[in-house]
């Protein structure tokens, strides 16, 4: 028989984008809290509120804050959510760790609701809240993340996915076949631009899942400052090596993240694009037009050399984010709600100073990498985990795209390719000749 826990009171909120498999999280965790004696209290709309409220309001107002920005939950609200998208907890982006006198308001807020354990569901920016509050409590609050993001960019172990990966990208790469197909009917190219801030894991995912014909990824470029010119080329240059032979079609799948490494000026030139930052000091990427941006600049180089070129923009993300889970899903955040809790129960009560922690499950046991562990001592941020392009998993990508390599650029083939171009085999080596190939990092053509 388990143990219970008396007087102890979990509260549950959730940070940062959906992720397909928050709702199984907040199941699991909740279940297993209620099982060992908790009370359970969701938070509505993450960090917002406690950052809102002061500790003397919540203080002469408790009832209305809780009736407000809170959610009781029960086995019978739980038991079967775990199958739907979105959150019934909903969610924000407010971060309470870029100021102290935040990270302290929310703790004194959590405190003054009678809450003991804290169970947050997030990304990168609110792992690094939770640990935030996890340290300067000092123990007074035990705190566990739970790992989520369709970008898979949290460092985990090798082969270790963030829950909600694995649904956007099969919802994802539906989306992208049935693009393959029309394009393949009406002898057009799709570029599709994907989430993914900083971590190409879900371009490149949907790209190999799908068969498309291009996946571009920051990664590529280091995810260092490049000219719009240099992503447009890789783009302009596969559709010519399609061209090539005998294709009028494809699609390509790029990161947004690409918009990240843009060079400012270059965003700032172009019309109606707005330049802002989100609370966690990044590029608001829902503001740049990405697609489109591509689209309109390649289809301006085909013209400007009297080529007709249809193509089309898709923005995907979004409607990747609150999909239902697929079973895989499903599965996995049970194990992660389950886990979070367990950590809380055994883990902060029993092991001194290891009271915060982000959890993830492998070979069918729970994980803990201590907040300390994560964060760099010298940004004081979590790094990402990034796409290697020396892998394996890249490279099979790589070799099976349509994009300019090499061979390219010598002999009978860059007389074909220049040809396809409407160039002559200088002009075409000088323009494209300056790509950088992912995988030696070296220019294509010296």
């Amino acid at each position: 028989m388990k143990s219970k826990v008396k007087c102890n009171v979990l509260a549950i909120l959730v940070g940062g984008g959906p992720a397909p498999g928050i709702n199984g999280v907040i199941s699991a965790a909740t279940i297993e809290a209620l099982n060992n004696g908790f009370t359970v209290v969701g938070i509505l709309d993450g960090f917002k509120h406690l950052m809102q409220w002061k500790p003397e309001e919540i203080k002469k107002e408790k009832s209305r804050f809780l009736e407000k920005h809170t959610r009781r939950l029960t086995c019978g609200e739980v038991a079967r959510i775990h199958f739907d998208g979105g959150s019934i907890l909903r969610t924000a982006r407010a971060n309470p760790s870029t100021d102290i006198k935040h990270v302290s308001q929310v703790i004194a807020n959590l405190k003054e609701l009678g809450v003991t354990h804290l169970l947050t569901i997030g990304g990168d920016d609110t792992s690094l809240s939770a640990s935030r509050i996890s340290e300067y409590s000092k123990g007074d609050l035990k705190v566990v993340h739970v790992p989520k993001t369709i970008d898979n960019d949290i460092p985990l172990p090798e082969n270790v996915y963030t829950f909600g990966f694995q649904t956007a990208r099969a919802a994802g790469t539906d989306i992208v076949r049935n693009l393959m197909e029309d394009a393949h009917t009406t002898n057009r190219w799709y570029l599709v631009v994907t989430m993914g801030r900083r971590a190409g894991h879900l371009a490149l995912g949907i790209a190999k899942a799908a068969g498309a014909n291009l996946a571009l990824i920051g990664e590529e470029f280091a995810n260092k400052p490049i000219t719009l010119e240099d992503a447009c080329l890789i783009i302009e240059g596969a559709i010519l090596k399609r061209k090539r032979e005998g294709y009028e079609n494809g699609v390509a799948v790029i990161a947004e993240g690409i918009a990240e490494i843009l060079k400012v000026e270059d965003l700032e030139s172009i019309p109606g694009v707005e330049v802002s930052l989100d609370e966690y000091g990044h590029l608001k990427l829902a503001e740049v037009p990405l697609a489109t941006i591509l689209k309109r600049k390649v289809r301006k180089s085909f013209e400007e050399r009297g080529q007709k070129i249809n193509i089309m923009d898709v923005t995907l993300g979004y409607e990747l984010r609150c999909a239902p889970p697929i079973p895989f899903d499903c599965e996995y955040v049970r194990d992660l709600g389950y886990a979070g809790m367990r950590y809380l129960i055994e883990d902060a009560e029993n092991l001194p100073g290891k009271n915060g922690a982000l959890v993830y499950t492998a070979g069918g046991e729970r994980h803990a990498i201590p907040f300390a562990s994560l964060v760099d001592k010298k940004t004081g941020i979590i790094p990402p985990r990034l796409v290697s392009v020396k892998s394996q998993t890249y490279i099979v990508a790589y070799q099976y795209m349509s994009r300019l390599k090499e061979e390219d650029f010598e002999g009978e083939s860059l007389a074909k390719m220049a040809h396809t171009a409407g160039m002559r085999p200088t002009e075409f080596k000088k323009r494209f000749g300056k790509l950088i190939n992912p995988i030696t990092g070296k220019m294509l053509c010296r």
